[in-house]
């Protein structure tokens, strides 16, 4: 079976295959993802649409030679070989905002059997942020909400929205080498956080954007009329000022911005309980086991959000579903 999965594998092969199983027997799809941490986010999607007719394994696009990576999965599945028997789930990356500008917004946006986030990653969706006091209580077991994360990344939003703008205007316009992701990035990274003043990174976020865009606008002077018309464009496709770290590169916000701020968060609430657990205990010896059985029971805050599922009713994720849905029933009507 190892060497039919190379990358000789076609939509016909899986075809095949099914049509030589029982007529009682469900049919299999095969989604390429693009990397091991993809393989979870993936199943989380598609297990609801599986059903007594139809189930997907989730996979990489080559276990023969590990190939991974975007690009991978749209060379292996879109050049002739997607079909209803297989598909290809990637990151939107900003190939989505992007609306066909690009030769690989084009694969993505128009191929019917490409499936992409609609956020830039799937780490924008691990660090939704409506879900992250779950996550604080998964890592710590302490429901004491300390930190509105909802409110810290709206404003963290709003900071970068101006520049964010700029970062895409850029790259439809092939200005990227003026002004690059990295470049971008670089700009919002929030730098020191504290977790009971948090307005300082904020403040110091905002200058430190409303200067680099100074240096745009006095660099593009004639780009005010495009750059108006691509905010209520990206408006259209879902992007606000509110909601921007969804779509801002996704190992930044998981990387710069939310686990030091969720961590430094889950060690107060961790001091919190241990502080609780000293002040309760009636001697030493019950003090010490207590301590020692909740630190076993304590959990990694990068594991605890990779495992995060609380983006499932963001809007973005509903029109994930949505074309997922859209799929499942064109396969079973043959359409």
């Amino acid at each position: 079976m190892g060497r039919r999965l190379k990358d000789s594998i076609t939509s016909g092969y899986f075809e095949a295959a099914n049509r030589m199983t029982s007529k009682d027997a469900r049919r299999r799809i095969v989604a390429y993802v693009e990397s091991y941490d993809d393989v979870f986010f993936w199943r989380t999607v598609l297990s609801g649409f599986e059903d007594d007719t139809c189930y997907f394994e989730v996979m990489l696009p080559s276990k023969g030679t590990l190939r991974r990576g975007k690009k991978s999965v749209l060379m292996s599945v879109i050049a002739d070989n997607a079909g209803k028997d297989m598909i290809a789930c990637v990151d939107a990356d900003y190939d989505y905002l992007m609306q066909g500008r690009t030769v690989s917004s084009q694969k993505i946006l128009e191929n019917p059997f490409v499936f992409h986030t609609y956020v830039y990653s799937i780490e924008n969706y691990q660090c939704f942020a409506a879900s992250l006091h779950d996550v604080c209580v998964m890592v710590t077991l302490n429901d004491h909400a300390i930190f509105n994360f909802t409110e810290y990344m709206r404003q963290y939003s709003e900071a970068c929205y101006p520049l964010f703008v700029w970062s895409i205007w850029a790259y439809r316009t092939e200005n990227y080498d003026y002004f690059s992701l990295s470049d971008f990035t670089k700009v919002i990274d929030p730098g020191g956080f504290n977790v009971f003043a948090p307005q300082v990174a904020i403040d110091n976020l905002r200058r430190k954007v409303s200067r680099r865009v100074n240096v745009l606008r006095q660099h593009f002077p004639r780009a005010k009329e495009s750059y108006l018309a691509l905010k209520d464009e990206l408006r259209q496709l879902g992007v606000t000022p509110q909601n921007t770290y969804l779509y801002i590169q996704g190992h930044h916000i998981f990387d710069t911005v939310v686990v030091p701020i969720v961590t430094k968060v889950c060690n107060q609430l961790r001091m919190e309980r241990e502080r609780e657990i000293q002040v309760t205990s009636a001697h030493r010896t019950q003090m010490r086991n207590e301590l020692s059985c909740y630190e076993n029971s304590i959990e990694d805050v990068r594991s605890m959000l990779k495992k995060n599922v609380g983006y499932i009713n963001s809007p973005q994720f509903n029109r994930l579903r949505k074309d997922v849905e859209l799929f499942v029933e064109r396969l079973k009507t043959g359409r």
